[in-house]
């Protein structure tokens, strides 16, 4: 494979970045294992997902072996997507952005493919082992210790890499998303300690329960949201060409994710014996959410503002704004999801399961498709390898899990209300059947739709082609900044 393209016009940046090769200062290698890794594990992941969704209409398809019952292989399709595919895919855009944000290399680069390797290996010992029973139990933190210490240090030495590089950059101003990265990787550091090493061993009981929510929320709101943002705020203004719509708005959209996020995870257990006035903080602050939402929202929309007309063959855009539209979705469910009345029929339906992949997956993981079509073409310095390909992805996807959120809305309101008419639960399962083959034919299509990313993603490093569509070289937006720094940013 090439190296990068140097494609930046060095005499349109200005200031401290006047003269640089922002090309020339990412680590090419580091930033290509991560996105390897992050591929493999977007192939991976989502597969078993849709693997075993069909166990819930033939149920001894896979026969009885206990390592392939359902219990034992969901943990493995969502850590795999949380840790392997987002994860993956949105720390390697980091050692993309980061240095051309800063003006600098990345601190420590040396160890970057290390801590790649390191990582990604573990990480598949530890999907390994859950098969086979080596479960901590807490959703979304079932990874074993054999994964999860290798893991929280990869992810300790990233954030100092990140923050070291932060602090040397040339530029004071900090673009919004690097207030984000550091957030995010701060925030989850941290949040690793309570999960891997504090909440197992050390907490029962209720107060587990309790902590469980935060941490499980902690993943979600304070590592999967920030770090969506660091990928959207970035590539969605250099993919559209039009500087952001407002940089005062997405600090607004910052700080109210800090203040409100870290009460909201106690909303799972209302009408529970934790503490009410804990379970009200929650409701509160979930609505209170509403906030970054809608900002962040916002400042996307006005963004791409005067740029529609060309969404046509810009693959990039169209998956960051088409993530967004399900953030919307997404994250109106959740908000309302807290609310008592709402709760109680849709509590432990398949509604819950609609929220969560219209957010993690239909939001995250495809922002972080997003910036992978914007940034692949560009390290392998040449057009993507088939448009036609690449909007078949987009539309399998897109129908995918439009068509899985409709459907598992539907399915958990029905279920909700029949448990609550006192119909017996075995009969509220026959009812489901049908949404439940929908459900597996749209997590199929976006298996397929992912697969063949993929493909195009691998045939572009491999071979140019002649009649590729969509690709730019990478010149500065209107404001003059390919970085896009605040201030200059600033409407």
């Amino acid at each position: 494979m090439a190296e990068a393209a140097t494609t930046t016009t060095s005499d349109a940046l200005h200031g401290p970045y006047a003269g640089l090769d922002l090309d020339a200062l990412v680590d090419w290698p580091v930033v290509r294992a991560w996105l390897y890794w992050g591929m493999f594990w977007l192939m991976f992941a989502p597969t078993v997902g849709a693997y075993i969704s069909g166990m819930f209409n033939f149920p001894d398809y896979l026969g009885g072996h206990l390592p392939l019952t359902f219990g034992r292989l969901r943990p493995v399709h969502v850590n795999g997507v949380i840790m392997g595919a987002f994860s993956g895919l949105f720390i390697g855009e980091c050692y993309y952005l980061v240095p051309r944000l800063c003006g600098v290399r990345v601190a420590f680069n040396r160890y970057g493919v290390l801590v790649a390797w390191v990582w990604n290996l573990f990480l598949a010992a530890g999907l390994l082992s859950l098969p086979l029973g080596y479960n901590h139990g807490l959703e979304a933190g079932e990874l074993p210790l054999l994964a999860e210490i290798p893991i929280f240090f990869c992810t300790a030495i990233a954030t100092l890499q990140f923050l070291t590089t932060i602090g040397r950059r040339l530029d004071p101003s900090l673009y919004v998303s690097l207030w984000y990265l550091i957030g995010a990787f701060v925030w989850t550091t941290l949040n690793l300690v309570l999960g891997s090493f504090i909440l197992p061993y050390t907490i029962s009981g209720i107060n587990s329960a309790a902590f469980h929510g935060l941490y499980i929320h902690y993943i979600v709101g304070l590592w999967i949201t920030p770090a969506g943002y660091v990928l959207i705020y970035y590539f969605l203004p250099l993919s559209v060409r039009n500087p952001l719509y407002a940089h005062k708005l997405s600090l607004v959209g910052f700080w109210s994710l800090a203040l409100f996020y870290p009460f909201v995870g106690i909303h799972h257990y209302l009408y529970s014996p934790i503490a009410d006035w804990a379970e009200t903080l929650a409701i509160i602050t979930s609505m209170l959410l509403i906030i970054p939402v809608w900002t962040v929202l916002v400042n996307f929309f006005g963004t791409v503002k005067g740029r529609w007309r060309e969404f046509g063959p810009n693959l990039p855009a169209k998956f960051l704004i088409m993530g967004s539209l399900m953030y919307l979705v997404g994250c109106f469910q959740g908000s309302t999801e807290a609310l008592r009345s709402i709760q109680q029929p849709t509590h432990f339906t398949d509604f819950v399961i609609s929220h969560s992949h219209l957010t993690v997956f239909g939001t995250f993981v495809v922002w972080a498709m997003g910036g992978l079509l914007y940034l692949w073409p560009r390290m392998c310095g040449r057009e993507l390898w088939s448009f036609t390909l690449g909007n078949w992805s987009f539309w399998l996807i897109t129908c995918g899990i439009s068509t899985m959120g409709l459907v598992l809305s539907a399915a958990g309101l029905q279920q909700g209300f029949q448990w609550m008419n006192g119909t017996e639960w075995v009969d509220t399962v026959v009812q489901m059947r049908a949404y439940w083959l929908v459900r597996t034919l749209a997590g199929t299509s976006m298996d397929i739709g992912m697969s063949l990313l993929i493909i195009n993603l691998m045939m572009t490093a491999i071979k140019r082609s002649p009649t590729a569509v969509g690709f730019r070289p990478e010149s500065p937006p209107p404001d003059g900044l390919a970085a896009l720094p605040a201030g200059a940013s600033a409407r």
